[in-house]
């Protein structure tokens, strides 16, 4: 008994031809004959009938069938799951982030992902979300980690991950930092700190002094998240920032974090990826081990 003359009992129960059941195998007609009566003569029962020019399976071959669907089904699963096993210990995964997962969240997950699957070859690509969003959709990489304000696309399918909201940043000393409630016109009299325009956190800064008809009098644009902490640390600036790219600072007392004042729009770390492209195993893994490794963040927990 082997595992051919398994697929030919299940097979002759569904077609009843011996020519369609070759033709599904790979093989000739006469090796399914050869097969059906070598399966024969080792069971030592008749298993298979011709009426009316069909082939059907005899009580024994209904009985043997039973175990034959089980034993095929148990062969497709095994073979799926070696092979599925084997291919996370090697090939290409093709990571897009914008700045802040890709700084203060990733690099844990990647350490983590690495150590379990060192045959794996990891390639990140740091980019405005955007950016990220148009390379996923030009099928450039397999998944984004963004950084964004909520968004849709009919290519896209986005899940969330945790919450990032913006939070106004200055130094413990500022004067900022001592009122009890702040206001939009206090923030407007103190030179301010902008992202780079690509940024989300740009446009989301840009929503809120346009809902709050406020013109900025003195600022500084800057494309890095740490430039722009550096210059906050001296003391005579102030900006918008993810909470998450300032936890440390935070927790060290460098840094003091405000909640900005009026409304504005909530944003979110996401995973994101082409609805068109079939997620690999090696991209459902990464995910788990990002959702597993996030929890470790206290952000992630409010």
């Amino acid at each position: 008994m082997n595992l051919i003359k398994l697929q030919i009992v299940e097979l002759i129960d569904k077609h009843h031809h011996m020519t369609s059941v070759a033709e599904l195998l790979g093989i000739k007609q006469p090796t399914v004959t050869f097969h059906m009566k070598s399966l024969e003569e080792e069971m030592g029962v008749r298993l298979f009938e011709s009426r009316s020019g069909k082939t059907f399976l005899t009580e024994a071959g209904q009985a043997l069938l039973h175990y034959s669907v089980k034993i095929n089904a148990l062969t497709q699963e095994a073979r799926r799951v070696v092979k599925e096993y084997d291919s996370l210990y090697r090939g290409t995964l093709h990571i897009g982030a914008s700045y802040v997962p890709a700084t203060y969240l990733l690099p844990a997950i990647l350490n983590t992902f690495s150590q379990e699957f060192p045959g794996i070859r990891i390639v990140l690509s740091v980019k405005p979300s955007p950016v990220i969003r148009e390379m996923l959709i030009r099928h450039q990489i397999d998944l984004g980690v963004i950084s964004s304000e909520p968004f849709v696309g009919p290519a896209l399918q986005a899940e969330t991950l945790c919450e990032d909201d913006l939070v106004l940043i200055c130094s413990p000393q500022h004067g900022l930092a001592q009122k009890d409630a702040l206001t939009p016109d206090h923030i407007a009299q103190i030179p301010f700190a902008l992202h780079g325009n690509e940024s989300s956190t740009r446009r989301l800064t840009n929503q809120w002094l346009a809902q709050h008809d406020i013109r900025l009098r003195s600022t500084v644009e800057m494309d890095s998240l740490e430039a722009i902490k550096q210059l906050v640390l001296i003391g005579g600036h102030v900006s918008f920032m993810s909470r998450m790219a300032v936890q440390w600072e935070e927790q060290h007392g460098l840094i003091q974090v405000l909640p900005i004042p009026g409304e504005q729009a909530p944003r979110h770390i996401y995973t994101v990826h082409n609805k068109d492209r079939h997620p690999s195993v090696q991209v459902n893994r990464f995910k788990e081990v990002l959702r597993q490794v996030s929890h470790g963040f206290p952000i992630f927990h409010g």
